[in-house]
Order: structure tokens, then sequence, then C-alpha cells
């Protein structure tokens, strides 16, 4: 792709915690942004997208429920009427709702599949016809190290990252040869208000940071270099990948 051409990246769950993070560090590094998250979320989106444009960039809120295809599609065309093309995809927007697996409701196993898995491929598959007639993509998606080694209460949340990492390798091997690459990050335990749910525990808490090599928490921000490179032409080589992002808890 010409150098001279800005680029563009669309954000999904971009209105707080890793996605806001990912969106102001993606600002700072001269991407136009098309910020995404749910209606509810509508005043914090907004206020991300002002805080991008401190950075000189253009961004713009669009709302949709990235589980519902008519919404994804009106999202993206609306992204591309707007700033003109997309070449960037970081697939963030994610739920979690713990319960044992015992207990766990029909209804929140759909929902956490619904927006975690089938979120990410109904944007993916959005955006997938402007990314090939342009030769030209990158897909980071957000997947989690829960997709490698789970955690109790958290089966369906633990399946459907998974299934992100499954579907980023596919990916990869079938638009490789067009020059779209689609690479995963794993974020460990991260300060988040989704990530509280591990975290409101000071023990709890304590010995997540004791489990990791680097002996803290991570935060938000921490994950946005990692996600940055898969955006950039930097990892113009590198696909099919899932990169930890947790300071030490899975080495592999």
């Amino acid at each position: 792709m010409s150098g001279g051409q800005k680029r563009v990246a669309l954000v999904t769950g971009a209105s707080r915690g890793i996605g806001r993070a990912i969106a102001l560090g993606l600002a700072k590094r001269g991407y136009d942004l098309a910020l995404n998250d749910i209606p509810r979320q509508a005043k914090a989106l907004d206020e991300v997208a002002a805080e991008a444009r401190s950075s000189g960039v253009r961004a713009v809120a669009l709302h949709a429920d990235v589980s519902a295809k008519a919404e994804v599609e009106a999202m993206v065309a609306k992204a591309v009427a707007e700033l003109g093309s997309i070449h960037a995809v970081v697939n963030n927007a994610g739920i979690l709702i713990a319960s044992p697996v015992e207990t766990l409701a029909e209804a929140h196993w759909d929902s956490v599949m619904d927006v975690n898995a089938k979120g990410t491929f109904l944007v993916i598959q959005a955006v997938l016809p402007l990314m090939k007639k342009q030769a030209y993509g990158r897909i980071c998606n957000i997947a989690s190290i829960g997709g490698k080694h789970g955690a109790p209460e958290q089966a369906h949340y633990s399946a459907s990252k998974a299934a992100v990492m499954g579907f980023t390798r596919v990916l990869a091997q079938e638009l490789g040869p067009i020059g779209i690459t689609a690479n995963c990050v794993c974020p460990g335990i991260i300060l988040t208000d989704m990530g509280r749910v591990n975290l409101d525990d000071p023990q709890i808490r304590a010995a997540w940071s004791a489990k990791t090599a680097m002996a803290r928490i991570g935060d938000p921000e921490d994950v946005v270099g990692p996600v940055a490179f898969f955006c950039s032409d930097d990892s113009a080589f590198v696909t099919g990948q899932t990169l930890n992002v947790d300071g030490g808890i899975v080495f592999s």
C-alpha cells in the first residue's frame, strides 16, 4: 500500500477499557478512526472520539451491536463513506458473564458467543470485500489467555476466545495470498471494568499479580503496542499468530 495514504482503523468496543486505550494509541500513531460500541455506550464513545481528534486525526463514532449482521454492515458502510476506506480492523468488542458450567444459563452462553465469536466473524465478513479490492488489510482480533487455558466460571468466555483464535488462523491462510494479515492479541489479567470480575477481591488481585513474571496486573495501555504492531506494516510478514500480552503467565 502507498506509504503516503492515510491509514484508517476500525476498532470495536472502543468506549472503555482496552478498546479505548487501543483507539487513543492508534490516534497518536496517526490513524483515522472508525470507533464502534453499542448505543448505550454512546456518551463514552463520543468522548473517546473527541479525545482521538485532539491528536489531529479524524474519528467517527458508530453505534452497532457486532452480533447483528445488518447493524455491522451499516456500520462498515458508514465508516467507508465518512473515512474513505478501512485498512486495519481491531475486533475488541467482548463480554463476560461469569458462571459455573452447572448453572450457566443458555442465554448467557449464547450472548457471550454471539458478541465474542460471531461478532468477530461478522465484522471481518463485512470488511473483506473492501480489503480484497484494495489488496491490503491488517486484522487484529482480541482474544484472551483464557482461550488458551481457561478459568473457573468462564467456560463460555474461554470457548468464545478459543473460537476467535481458530477463526484467525483460517483467515490468515485464506487471505495471505492477497496481502491481508490476521493475528490475535491475547491479553492476560488487565484492570478494566470487565477485568474486575476477577479482581474485586484484593486477595484474588494479589494472587494474579504473584502468578505473573512481572509481578503486576496489566493496564489497558499495555495492550496498545502489540495491537499497533499488528495493524502496521512492521508486521507485514506475520500472520496467523497469537501473541500473549500478559506480563508472563502463559509461556507458549
